[in-house]
C-alpha cells in the first residue's frame, strides 16, 4: 500500500508541538498517513526508540556552484539538511542564465532540495564593475532590470555581503530600490549586515530600514556579536531591536551557526579603500611597501563604520587563525594563529596574512576569526525568530572541505551540534523548539508551504536520529569528520542516507520562487 512505512517513533511534527509515537506512511514522495499504520510499506524502517523529524533546512547555504559538479551532496545530508537555501553572493551565473542553471541541476540531478538568491551586488558588477561608483538613474534601472529578470527566472530574493568589495559600495538607498524590485516579485532580502562587530546595531538598523522602505521581508544571515568588548551586551540590544521592528509589522528575522568563530577570507583585514578602483588595482597597491604601512596604521585604529575589521573584531592577529591558504609552502602553519606563525618566521602579522592573500591568487586564502562568545550564541539561539545556517557548502567527497575551501566544522557539524550541544548537553532549547527552528520556521519563511511539517499530503523529507546518539563529530583541528546517530534521511520520499552511507539517489528539487512579479501600479494600489 506504501512505498515506505517508518514504524514505531517518536514523531517530532516540526511545528514544536511535544512528540507522539506513531508510524509514518509514505506514497508518491509524500507523507500519506501518519499514526497506527496496518498495510506494509515496500521498504519498512523501525525507528524504535528513535525520533522522526521532517527534514532540516539549511537558511545559509554555499553550494550554488558545486552542485553542477556534483549533485550528492553527502556532507550536508549525513548531518540532516534536506533543503539548502543558497545564495549570499548570488547564483553562479547570470541573472539570464538562471533558467537554464536551474534546468541543468534538475537534468544532472540533485540528491537535496536546493533554491537560491540572486545578488545585489551581482546586479551592481554587471553594469557598474568593481569600482566604487554611485549609479545614475539610467544605471539604477538597469540594475533593477537585472534583478527582476532573476527573480522572474525563480531566484527567491536577492543579497548582500556588505562587508565584502565591490559589495561594500552598495548606499542604502540603492539596496532599497533593487529590495522594492524584489518584494513585488515576492522575493526577500538577506544579508551579510556591513558590520557584526562594533557597529552592528547600527548594521541592524539600516536591515531594518530597508525592510521597512522597501516593503519586503528581512533575513539576517549569521546572526553574530562579533566584537569582543560588548559581548555580552550587543546580542540582547539586537534582540530588542528586531522584536520591536517586527512588533511595527517589519517582518524580519535571523539565522546563525553554533561556532564562536567565523571563517572567511583574509579580504576584511584591508582597508576598503585599496578596493575602490577595483580588484586589479588592490593587488598593485598591496603589493607597495608604503602603502602596506598606511594599511597597517589604519588597521591598528580598529573599525570604522565602514570597514568592518575582523582583526580588530576578533581582538587581534592571535585569534586570527590560518584555515587553509590554498599553497602547499603554509600547509604546515594550518590551525595556528598569524601571530604565532608571524612570530616564527620573524614577520609583521599584517604583512604576513597579505602575503599569504596574494600567494594564493587567484585562488581565496582562507582563515578562522574567534570573534563570538558562546554566551551570545546561546541569547541567539533563544529568539524566538532565529533558524539555523551553516554558512558552509557541499563537498565533492566525505572528509573533504566544502567547496569554499574552508574547513571549518560547521560545514559538517552544524544542525547535529545544535541538538547535541544545545539541547542535550546545555538545555539552551527544548528538543521541540530546536526542530521547529529547523523545519517549519525556516519553511514558513522561504515560502515552501508543502515543507517543514510531519502532514499529511506534505513533502516526505525525513530526519531518523538517536537523541542520545547524535553527536556532531567534527572539530577545528578534524572539521570534515561527519556526525554519528543519524539513522535514515528521506528527501521528497526517498532514502538518501541509510545508516550513514549515501544510497546515491537524487530525488531532491529545485525550489523557485514565485517568478510573478507585480507592476508598480498593483503595488501601490
Amino acid at each position: 500500500m506504501y512505498d515506505i512505512v517508518i514504524r514505531n517513533g517518536r514523531v517530532l511534527d516540526g511545528a514544536g508541538n511535544p512528540w507522539i509515537s506513531a508510524d509514518v506512511a509514505v506514497r508518491d514522495g509524500r507523507f500519506i498517513r501518519i499514526g497506527q499504520i496496518a498495510g506494509r510499506g515496500a521498504q519498512e524502517i523501525d525507528a524504535a526508540g528513535k525520533y522522526i523529524s521532517p527534514g532540516w533546512i539549511d537558511m545559509m547555504d554555499q553550494s550554488g556552484e558545486i552542485l553542477l559538479q556534483s549533485g550528492l551532496a553527502e556532507n550536508k545530508l549525513l548531518m540532516g539538511v534536506t533543503t539548502a537555501i543558497a545564495g549570499e553572493g548570488g547564483t553562479p551565473v547570470q541573472a539570464k542564465e538562471i533558467e537554464e542553471y536551474f534546468k541543468q541541476l534538475e537534468q544532472s540531478g540533485i540528491s537535496l532540495n536546493f533554491g537560491t538568491y540572486y545578488s545585489a551586488t551581482q546586479a551592481r558588477q554587471a553594469v557598474l564593475g568593481d569600482k566604487n561608483t554611485i549609479p545614475n538613474a539610467e544605471q539604477l534601472a538597469a540594475m533593477t532590470a537585472l534583478v527582476r529578470k532573476a527573480m522572474e527566472s525563480g531566484a527567491l530574493g536577492i543579497t548582500t555581503a556588505l562587508i565584502y568589495p565591490p559589495a561594500n559600495f552598495h548606499s542604502t538607498e540603492e539596496l532599497i530600490a533593487l529590495s522594492r524590485v524584489a518584494a513585488r516579485c515576492g522575493g526577500l532580502y538577506a544579508t551579510h549586515m556591513r558590520d557584526e562587530s562594533r557597529f552592528l546595531l547600527k548594521a541592524v538598523e539600516e536591515a531594518v530600514e530597508i525592510g521597512e522602505k522597501a516593503g519586503i521581508e528581512v533575513e539576517i544571515f549569521h546572526l553574530k556579536a562579533a566584537y569582543q568588548p560588548h559581548w555580552g551586551q550587543d546580542m540582547e540590544k539586537v534582540g530588542e531591536a528586531i522584536s520591536k521592528a517586527r512588533s511595527r509589522g517589519i517582518d524580519i528575522a535571523a539565522d546563525l551557526y553554533p561556532y564562536p568563530a567565523g571563517g572567511t577570507g583574509f579580504e576584511p583585514t584591508v582597508p576598503p579603500w585599496v578596493f575602490a578602483d577595483g580588484p586589479d588595482k588592490a593587488i598593485e597597491m598591496m603589493r607597495d611597501p608604503e602603502l602596506r604601512k598606511q594599511m597597517k596604521k589604519e588597521l591598528q585604529k580598529g573599525a570604522t563604520e565602514t570597514w568592518s575589521n575582523l582583526v580588530y573584531a576578533a581582538g587581534g592577529w592571535k585569534n586570527v587563525v590560518l584555515a587553509n591558504a590554498q599553497n602547499p609552502k603554509y600547509d604546515r602553519y594550518r590551525f595556528r594563529s598569524i601571530d604565532d606563525i608571524a612570530r616564527e618566521l620573524k614577520m609583521d602579522p599584517a604583512d604576513l596574512a597579505w602575503d599569504i592573500m596574494l600567494e594564493a591568487l587567484p585562488d581565496r586564502a582562507m582563515a578562522l576569526y574567534y570573534m563570538m562568545d558562546e554566551k551570545d550564541i546561546e541569547t541567539a539561539l533563544r529568539f524566538p525568530w532565529t533558524s539555523i545556517g551553516s554558512d558552509a557548502g557541499a563537498s565533492l567527497a566525505v572528509g573533504e572541505p566544502d567547496v569554499l575551501g574552508m574547513p571549518h566544522p560547521r560545514s559538517y557539524g552544524t544542525f547535529p551540534r545544535i541538538i547535541s550541544e544545545y539541547v542535550r548537553k546545555r538545555g539552551v532549547l527544548t528538543l521541540e523548539d530546536a526542530i521547529r527552528k529547523m523545519t517549519s520556521w525556516p519553511a514558513g519563511r522561504m515560502g515552501l508551504q508543502d515543507r517543514g511539517l510531519i502532514r499529511e499530503g506534505m513533502r516526505a523529507d525525513v530526519v531518523i536520529f538517536d537523541f542520545d546518539q547524535i553527536t556532531d563529530q567534527a572539530t577545528w583541528k578534524h572539521p570534515t569528520k561527519p556526525p554519528s546517530g543519524i539513522s535514515y534521511v528521506l528527501v521528497n520520499g526517498e532514502v538518501v542516507i541509510d545508516h550513514g552511507r549515501h544510497t546515491g539517489a537524487k530525488p531532491g528539487h529545485v525550489i523557485r520562487g514565485p517568478r510573478v512579479c507585480k507592476a508598480v501600479e498593483e503595488v501601490a494600489n
